[in-house]
């Protein structure tokens, strides 16, 4: 396929990279394509960011068939821009897509025309400490209709934004609040696929954990509210007694890929590290026992969240003293340091950009 390139007559101004949010402020331009089953995938272009046209009966609009992704751009000390593991945000995208009966997309392909927006939007990846730019691939459905089946029609779409901070702790402990009265996902559903509704699951436990001064939710397992799963916007570690332990995927959790960079460091580091059900009440007993070290989440969005209390029922804990913990603090800083170009890349997941 050949891509097109149409440049925007005006550019927005830039924003000032020490005063940036998240996800609130987008690019000049952004990457579109169609699909239809005559064509399959086609007109592959970069064009000025702009709004979508949409019927009113658009299917995604009404059965929510649509899956995304979330990835980051980042600045070296050199002023190079470089990816994370880009491919194996493509490859889950296309998973999410065989779970919500959408048509695969050419995954190199769709990196060359991610890279060939970022040559152009070069400018837009911000370079103060902490900073990058935000990536958000997305499809959606978009038959004009109201019958329950699957799009025979779909937009495949690119956009940036540059962010600061994901939470506005920074990387500082979160407090997170674990519902016994939610339930997110379960096991042969849509949980492990990065699709929209998923999300909205989540929206109002969101809303009560915060109305309790806490940063997110803890989801345990929807059949025996027992397990723990995730947090609302990242994968979960425990760190007891000098072993990492986080939840094995059972469907019904989102395979992360920061989640997968922490396990294969790990082994690369030595430390014992085990995919396995873990109860909420084996955390709180570990806690009792003075065997839990630490807990943190890992996502692409804030890298590693350390944890510095959670709450459930009528107990709360207090983790690492309300610290950030000598592991998360580690993982962190490899991360972060291989993403922005600071230390040798171990495994091969950077991903360079031309410019």
């Amino acid at each position: 396929m050949k891509l097109t390139i149409t440049k925007s007559e005006k550019l927005k101004t830039k924003p000032d990279d020490s005063k940036l949010g998240f996800g609130s402020i987008f690019t000049d331009h952004m990457f579109n394509m169609d699909y239809n089953p005559k064509d399959g995938w086609y007109n592959p272009r970069i064009e000025p960011y702009s709004s979508f046209n949409m019927d009113p009966a658009t299917m995604v609009l009404h059965y929510g068939q649509g899956v995304f992704e979330g990835l980051k751009a980042y600045k070296t000390d050199s002023g190079a821009i470089q990816l994370f593991r880009p491919k194996d945000n493509f490859k889950r995208m296309n998973n999410s897509s065989r779970i919500m009966c959408i048509p695969e997309i050419d995954e190199d392909f769709a990196l060359e025309a991610l890279k060939q927006l970022l040559t152009i939007e070069k400018e837009w990846v911000p370079s103060a400490p902490g900073t990058s730019l935000y990536i958000r691939p997305t499809i959606i459905a978009t038959d004009p209709f109201l019958g329950v089946r699957a799009s025979h029609t779909y937009r495949f779409f690119i956009i940036f934004s540059p962010v600061g901070a994901y939470y506005a702790e920074g990387f500082n402990p979160v407090k997170i609040w674990v519902t016994p009265y939610h339930v997110r996902a379960v096991s042969g559903g849509v949980g492990e696929a990065k699709t929209p509704g998923n999300y909205a699951a989540s929206l109002y436990a969101g809303e009560q954990a915060k109305k309790q001064g806490y940063t997110q939710v803890l989801w345990l397992c929807g059949v025996e509210r027992k397990y723990v799963e995730e947090v609302g916007a990242m994968n979960i570690f425990f760190v007891i007694d000098g072993k990492l332990i986080t939840p094995m995927l059972t469907g019904s959790i989102l395979p992360g890929i920061t989640r997968d960079s922490v396990i294969k460091l790990a082994k690369l580091w030595g430390i014992e590290v085990s995919e396995q059900k873990i109860s909420i009440h084996e955390v709180l007993d570990a806690h009792t026992s003075g065997k839990l070290d630490e807990i943190f989440g890992s996502g692409t969005a804030a890298v590693i969240s350390p944890v510095g209390e959670i709450k459930y029922g009528d107990t709360v804990i207090t983790v690492s003293d309300g610290k950030v913990g000598a592991m998360a603090n580690r993982f962190y800083k490899e991360l972060t340091d291989i993403q922005y170009g600071k230390a040798k890349d171990p495994v091969g997941w950077i991903e360079p950009i031309k410019t």
